[in-house]
């Protein structure tokens, strides 16, 4: 019996020796960063990732005394939202990025600056062509290699590098690498489904049944090779002549015997947990409904895509902006996460009805103008207690009120920036809970009230941060508490 297996191998005739040497695979695939990409769900969770984050706009804010304040008039703004270089649009650039920190785990950016030491441009480098190398006293360099074979090296504060999982903190992890066995297996199935429809939907290989034996080695190996010449290439379908009583068997395997399809289809849900991308994304809907694609798409965004924006944020903030001032950077996802106009439409009547949002806040975040008288929060009638409401306080008793409205200011302040940490950090309600319980006392102390009427404010607030059923509720009711939390705090403390 002889059999002949038509998957790659290492005669005269194969592709082996024309493969490029690297690191293979059971498979006998080699998986690199470009060629995963011929897989189809790495290269569409790639495409999620970079096209998402690219999307993201990037905005910074610094504190003006006690007020958080947008900031467009500075280079760094300039650079990464208008222009990062004289070739690439913010998107493309941010793309690339991401894509490059997907396949690779490492992004690097040759740093260009001016005389007055701002960044002018940000000029991405292939990870391939980038070596990093630690000298003897600790420092750090870059070897980047050139399209055209040269070399240049480079100091640490000449290029910026943005990792991503590290086992060591100076280089990050390739996931390509990591999951070669699973990418390898889908490139596999991909490649003898391909080979297998060229084959006329036929299985490959067989055996030829001898009546007897050849006399030695050598004519074996003769009659063996002459076969597969006459029977490959340009010579296929032809008609074969077997001497000497031979006769060729097909090998009798079939697709459903070793559940191909099913193969293929759990291959893209393991790569798609690799980039951690919810499967209706990469157009799989094997298992989606209209109530879990919608939750996993808030899921996406919030234990995805916010990941990769604080990586970004910290590292923009660590190797461009001074550590004893005060900045923001941030890559806004509120526009990602808005639902369809009727939910959208449900969450302002809500909002506004229970008086935690105002009209001008729903037509600001439906990219509206405002308009006059639109400002004060709506009370609803069974909260009113049919009580009239407070008379203009005579001049005498205007400049107490200015004082508890600014301490007022103060303790809302100190709240929405202790909840916006914990929340970003991804705190638990527990964790908010016991800032809370800290918090009464420092109430009590600004107003002068008792401990009791301060835990009743901290109470109420905590009962609030519950009520949100999402990421979009809890950063519209942060910002009412930003605008109108003051002036129901004062008339809590002081009805």
């Amino acid at each position: 019996m002889f059999f002949f297996p038509r998957a790659e191998d290492r005669s005269p005739w194969g592709d082996f020796w024309f493969t490029p040497v690297g690191a293979r695979t059971a498979t006998g695939q080699q998986v690199t960063g470009e060629n995963a990409m011929r897989h189809a769900a790495v290269y569409a969770c790639v495409r999620v990732l970079a096209e998402t984050f690219a999307m993201l706009p990037f905005s910074m804010s610094r504190m003006a005394g006690e007020t958080l304040k947008a900031v467009t008039d500075h280079w760094l703004y300039r650079l990464l939202s208008k222009r990062p270089n004289d070739f690439q649009t913010p998107f493309e650039w941010s793309e690339m990025m991401i894509g490059h920190l997907a396949l690779r785990g490492n992004c690097y950016q040759q740093i260009l600056s001016n005389g007055a030491g701002e960044v002018t441009q940000l000029i991405p480098l292939h990870p391939d062509r980038v070596k990093q190398e630690v000298l003897d006293n600790g420092r750090i360099r870059y070897r980047v290699r050139s399209r055209d074979g040269t070399e240049t090296v480079f100091p640490a504060g000449q290029i910026w590098h943005i990792k991503g999982l590290s086992s060591d903190g100076l280089m990050g992890l390739s996931p390509i690498e990591l999951a070669s066995q699973t990418i390898g297996l889908g490139l596999g199935v991909q490649e003898y489904g391909s080979r297998f429809f060229q084959n006329d939907a036929r299985p490959g290989g067989g055996w030829i049944e001898h009546p007897s034996h050849f006399k030695d080695k050598e004519s074996r190996e003769i009659f063996k090779t002459s076969w597969q010449e006459s029977n490959s290439g340009i010579n296929r379908h032809k008609t074969s002549v077997l001497e000497w009583g031979m006769k060729y068997h097909d090998l009798p395997i079939k697709n459903n015997d070793s559940q191909f399809l099913e193969t293929r289809q759990f291959q893209v849900i393991d790569i798609a947990r690799i980039f951690r991308v919810p499967p209706h994304l990469v157009m799989d809907l094997t298992r989606g409904t209209f109530s879990n694609i919608e939750q996993q798409s808030l899921e996406f965004m919030a234990y995805t895509m916010a990941p990769w924006a604080e990586r970004l944020e910290s590292s923009i903030e660590f190797n461009f902006l001074p550590d004893e001032e005060d900045w923001t950077t941030e890559f806004d996802m509120r526009h990602l996460m808005r639902g369809d106009s009727a939910a959208r439409a449900g969450y302002y009547t809500s909002g506004i009805n229970a008086g935690w949002l105002t009209r001008n806040e729903a037509r600001e975040a439906e990219g509206m103008n405002k308009l006059p008288g639109l400002d004060e929060p709506l009370t609803p009638m069974n909260m009113a207690g049919g009580a009239k409401p407070p008379a203009p306080p005579p001049p005498a008793e205007a400049s107490a009120q200015r004082v508890v409205i600014a301490a007022a200011e103060r303790v809302v302040r100190k709240e929405v920036a202790a909840v916006r940490k914990a929340l970003e950090r991804g705190a638990s309600a527990k964790a908010v809970g016991e800032f809370y319980e800290a918090h009464i006392r420092f109430v009590s102390e600004a107003f002068a009230v008792s401990e009791q009427r301060a835990q009743a404010w901290c109470a109420n607030q905590v009962e609030q941060l519950k009520a949100c059923a999402d990421a979009v509720a809890l950063d519209s009711m942060l910002r009412d508490w930003e605008s109108a939390g003051p002036a129901r705090l004062a008339r809590a403390m002081y009805p």
